[in-house]
């Protein structure tokens, strides 16, 4: 593990490779990405779970009309 000098290091020098504006970003980004993993893996863990309560094994598709059929077929030609 690394230890508090280590990790000031790294920071400093990633302040002088990508700069004061560009680390942040980076950041935000990186969470959002560990955010959505996570996210991903509950979902998972929750279809994967026979004893769920959820509604996973049925099929849960959602069939229009014909006459919203023929429109949702137009507007995706267009």
């Amino acid at each position: 593990m690394l230890g508090t000098t280590e990790l000031i290091l790294l920071g400093g020098l990633a302040l002088l490779v990508f700069g004061g504006k560009k680390v942040p970003e980076m950041m935000r980004g990186l969470g959002q990405g560990v955010k959505e993993f996570k996210k991903g893996m509950r979902e998972d863990t929750n279809e994967s779970d026979p004893n769920s309560n959820s509604q996973n094994s049925t099929n849960n598709t959602v069939c229009n009309p014909p006459s919203e059929q023929k429109e949702i077929n137009n507007n995706e030609q267009q």
